[in-house]
């Protein structure tokens, strides 16, 4: 009989005679693993959610300061508008948008 060693990984802990017997008179090789289930969830299950809800609250954070910057920025050009035009006039309706230096 010429003399081979069990296949795979787990053929180690096959005991040598078992598995000579199994192979001699054709009969299968059954091999129980044992397992035991992870005590709860990965944290790959709580990261993803809270990395997704993270980004979109940074993302509106830079939205609302982009929106301030451009409303800052529209007050500005409306005072520097306004104190340098003066009373803009259409169809006999004038609007005084700053107030002048002088009193009358």
């Amino acid at each position: 009989m010429d003399h081979r060693d069990p296949p795979g990984i787990i053929a180690p802990h096959i005991p040598a005679d078992a598995y000579r017997r199994a192979e001699a008179t054709g009969h299968p090789v059954v091999i129980v693993v044992h397992t035991t289930d992870p005590a709860g969830r990965p944290m790959r299950h709580y990261l993803v959610p809270l990395v997704i809800a993270g980004a979109a609250a940074m993302g509106c954070w830079g939205l609302v300061a982009a929106l301030c910057a451009l409303l800052d920025a529209a007050a500005h050009t409306f005072t520097v508008i306004t104190q340098t035009a003066g009373p803009i006039g259409a169809g006999g309706i004038t609007f005084k948008f700053a107030r002048s230096g002088r009193k009358s």
